[in-house]
């Protein structure tokens, strides 16, 4: 106990693990764009590179807006975080059918999902963004991931 305080620190458990929001990607920039962003960042516009590069595709995703708005539409996308779990594909097979998966966004696929399961129920995958399953997963599924 520290001033009156119990001490829980110890009782504390992660319930369940915390997705990742971003992904990291990298990229080349050539050294005068590289320096024309440091100037920008020691003159006080951005914190730091990041900042500035994060700034610049997000002004770039709503300059194109209208045009992806439409194109999600057409394509039938689902837009943003789209998770299957085994529940979910095990409905999927009781009712006979098969998942065609279009995700704009993050597509998750349950760790305790089976390989075996996972191909019985998933006919196809087409992620923008980023899909996370276990390995045996996306082995299984390998020719069905465009």
């Amino acid at each position: 106990m520290v001033r009156g305080v119990p001490a829980v620190a110890n009782n504390v458990h992660e319930l369940r693990p915390k997705a990742a929001d971003s992904e990291k990607i990298t990229i080349n920039l050539g050294f005068v764009d590289l320096g024309h962003i440091d100037l920008l960042v020691q003159e006080g516009f951005y914190s730091n590179r990041t900042d500035f590069i994060r700034t610049a595709i997000r002004n770039q995703l709503e300059r194109h807006h209208d045009t992806v708005k439409k194109s999600v539409a057409r394509h039938q996308l689902d837009l943003g975080l789209r998770q299957y779990t085994r529940a979910d594909l095990e409905a999927v097979q009781a009712a006979g059918e098969v998942l065609h998966i279009q995700v704009l966004g993050l597509a998750s696929i349950a760790n305790d999902v089976t390989p075996d399961l996972a191909r019985r129920t998933i006919a196809s995958i087409h992620v923008l963004g980023a899909l996370h399953a276990s390995a045996a997963v996306k082995e299984a599924l390998k020719d069905r991931i465009r």
